[in-house]
């Protein structure tokens, strides 16, 4: 397998680096949450010297959304506005921000731009962030925090992306069942991503990235290996896959089914053929042990060393 070291320009904006006493608002932009579930992350973020703030509707409800979309959409235009406000958290994925993403007023996420950090149903939030304003943003654990699936070493991870300006290195474990899943070789680019449901979702949509020359994350959760194959299969079908530089597979949690093919075969076929270097077994995502990386800035995949190395999303 050959280098792929494509030459890009990087256009992306990087918001100011979090420092201590910076306010960073807590957004619901997709699942409702309570309070209770929050409390673990504002107590960590505070730790850090940050001043974690809940929106007005963050912990509204309407069914399986965090309230109604005008409230969704008027807490993550408050947070984008407020000149106070250095740095925006979402408690959590779920569903319901695709809902949301075109009325947000880019305008004002342009002129002062602040980090936006979560994942899961986020994959959407940072996806328009990345159309409308050419945000970099994390890709890491929400504010509301389980120290049972994101231990210590999630928290620094998420430290270290938030609040400072070091690249993110992240390293395949032979524990994730992607470990397997692997093309040799090395790829320079973008990292752009997430969830491969949101990525599958945004197709059609303005907020589709161009993957042209960029190192591509997938992870996802509870999907049995038939629908990844299928989610994988229309992505190759759509084109948009043709012209990556390589493909970093994050944590696949819970997808299985009764059928005797896991999911780390249906990566390797579906993502082995590409021409174009493979990395599997990063722990990113919904599993335990979760790490953060950035998206939007470039990264240096190595399927031969197993490293993930993301420059930094602020500075």
């Amino acid at each position: 397998m050959r280098d792929q070291t494509p030459a890009r320009p990087d256009d992306a904006v990087r918001p100011p680096v979090l420092r201590p006493g910076d306010t960073v608002m807590l957004v619901s932009p997709s699942g409702p949450t309570r309070p209770e579930r929050v409390a673990r992350g504002i107590e960590l973020l505070t730790g850090w010297g940050l001043r974690p703030v809940a929106a007005p509707n963050a912990y509204a409800r309407a069914g399986y959304l965090a309230g109604a979309d005008e409230l969704r959409a008027a807490d993550l235009n408050a947070a984008f506005a407020d000149p106070e406000v250095r740095g925006v958290i979402c408690t959590r994925g779920g569903y319901g921000s695709q809902r949301v993403v075109d009325a947000i007023d880019m305008a004002a996420v342009r002129r002062n731009p602040k980090v936006v950090a979560g994942f899961s149903d986020i994959t959407a939030l940072q996806f328009a962030l990345w159309r409308g304003a050419r945000l970099a943003g994390v890709h890491g654990p929400g504010a509301a925090w389980r120290d049972e699936r994101t231990p210590l070493r999630s928290a620094e991870s998420l430290h270290a992306a938030l609040m400072t300006t070091e690249p993110v290195t992240v390293t395949a474990v032979a524990e994730e069942e992607t470990f397997p899943v692997r093309v040799p070789g090395r790829a320079v680019g973008r990292l752009l991503g997430g969830n491969l449901c949101l990525i599958v979702a945004s197709l059609g949509t303005p907020d589709m990235p161009d993957l042209t020359g960029a190192v591509l994350l997938v992870e996802e959760v509870q999907e049995p290996p038939y629908k990844v194959d299928r989610m994988l299969t229309q992505l190759r079908r759509a084109g948009v896959l043709n012209g990556l530089a390589g493909v970093a597979v994050g944590q696949f949690t819970g997808c299985a089914d009764g059928w005797p093919v896991d999911v780390a075969d249906v990566l390797a076929e579906r993502l082995g053929d590409l021409g174009v270097p493979v990395l599997g077994g990063l722990p990113i995502g919904h599993g335990a042990g979760q790490l953060t990386v950035p998206v939007g800035t470039e990264a240096t995949l190595d399927a031969h060393a197993g490293t993930l190395t993301v420059a930094p999303a602020v500075r």
